[in-house]
């Protein structure tokens, strides 16, 4: 058997669960009387906009903005590309595009909202009083924290022209139906591409709370701005959203579960730990690892065969400079490192959207034997964790995986394989 191939069909299993036609399809809204007009953000919106466009069935216009390199065919909706994790001035007309989509829509209009994850970043609009450099600088700090996605998003609503339900709040009076896949732990829809069309009831001193808590180093004017902002964003009981409606149509917990089902299939059993795991990245490994050994050496707390799935998103605090890699890269060097010898046991760990931070790999595969392999072809494992450098370690005994982008994002997928 082959285990890195069926990893793969494994991941390929979550990849189809969240099939963006599939995942449109049961939750289509009625149509309105007036216009439809389609607005979106993240890495898997423009495959989201041809998917609505096929189902839709009558006429539609709109704008989507996805990353460079994730665009895709549409016939009335126009697609942007900017840059993600780090916005650029692209991001900052998508957003000014998105707005003028919605002008001047009347109650009789519908929007539908297509949000995935990676629209934090490319929806940059800075609220009054801030500039593009601002933003940037607030992206990287958040980025370089360690803090996990709802800290980060709390402040983030709370400096933006566009997060937080502000451009749901420009649609109005037109009815907004918000279709969000999702990719934060919990799939609150707030959360996911800060929440651009989904208002939050998380508001400034809860951005401030976020900042002590977790030791962000915020830019001056970002600082300030959360002191002396003359109003926070915009509540859920604000009767711009009372005819809104909001549905989560795909998510990490429905990607894994076909994950296991692929896995049963093919006669492993499987369990979930959860598909929501947060943290850093490299510690959550080592809770993967202890569990792993305890199950090769002492059957509990699961019986080998086994596969372990799990998700969530998972964070990483930058300590070098110049090193290559996410959090799923990084999350499974450190396995690696825990299991360094131990036989019987693969895994992956991969970014559901097919890139895993800002490399060109979703993530990476490894066994008991992958640290052996490194230090042979001259990396020093330790070393790699210890500057962020996973994507270079796995690039030296060829262990990248690189699926290319997969049109969705559900968050980290996690699959550990272990032998009887």
């Amino acid at each position: 058997m082959n285990h890195r191939a069926f990893l793969t069909e494994l991941f390929d299993a979550a990849i189809a669960a969240a099939d963006p036609k599939k995942a449109i399809a049961a939750h289509l809204p009625q149509k309105p009387k007036g216009r439809t007009v389609v607005i979106g953000a993240g890495k898997g919106a423009a495959q989201l906009a041809a998917a609505f466009e096929d189902l839709w069935g009558a006429p539609v216009e709109g704008t989507v903005i996805t990353r460079y390199g994730y665009a895709c065919d549409t016939r009335h909706v126009k697609v942007m590309e900017a840059a993600h994790p780090v916005p650029d001035a692209a991001g900052i007309a998508a957003s000014e595009a998105l707005f003028e989509q919605v002008q001047g829509l009347t109650e009789d209009d519908l929007v539908v909202a297509l949000i995935c994850g990676g629209g934090s970043a490319l929806l940059a609009a800075p609220a009054a009083g801030l500039s593009f450099a601002d933003e940037v600088a607030l992206n990287e700090a958040l980025l370089a924290s360690g803090a996990p996605i709802g800290a980060m998003n709390a402040v983030r609503k709370q400096v933006s022209a566009i997060k937080g339900g502000r451009l749901a709040a420009a649609c109005a009076p037109a009815r907004v139906v918000s279709l969000v896949v999702s990719d934060v732990p919990g799939d609150d829809p707030a959360q996911v591409a800060s929440g651009p069309t989904v208002p939050d009831a998380v508001g400034r001193a809860e951005a401030l709370k976020a900042v002590a808590d977790y030791g962000i180093t915020m830019p001056p004017a970002i600082a300030a701005h959360l002191v002396d902002a003359p109003e926070d964003a915009p509540l859920p009981d604000d009767p711009r959203f009372a005819r809104n409606e909001v549905h989560v149509i795909a998510s990490a917990a429905i990607s894994l579960e076909a994950a296991a089902a692929k896995a049963k299939a093919a006669g492993w059993p499987s369990v979930i730990l959860s598909d929501a795991i947060e943290g850093e990245a490299r510690e959550v490994a080592k809770m993967h690892g202890a569990m792993t050994r305890e199950v090769v050496r002492r059957g509990r707390p699961f019986s080998a065969p086994l596969v372990m799935l799990s998700g969530g998103e998972t964070t990483v605090t930058i300590r070098g400079k110049g090193g290559r890699g996410g959090r799923n890269s990084e999350f499974l060097l450190s396995l690696a490192m825990e299991l360094d010898g131990v036989a019987g046991v693969t895994a992956l760990a991969a970014d559901t959207d097919g890139i895993d931070g800002s490399e060109d790999n979703a993530g990476a595969f490894a066994d008991g034997g992958t640290v052996a392999a490194m230090r042979g072809a001259g990396v020093d494992p330790a070393q790699a964790l210890a500057g962020n450098d996973a994507y270079t370690a796995f690039d030296a005994v060829r262990e990248i995986f690189a699926p290319g982008p997969t049109g969705t994002n559900v968050n980290d997928f996690r699959a550990i394989l272990i032998e009887a």
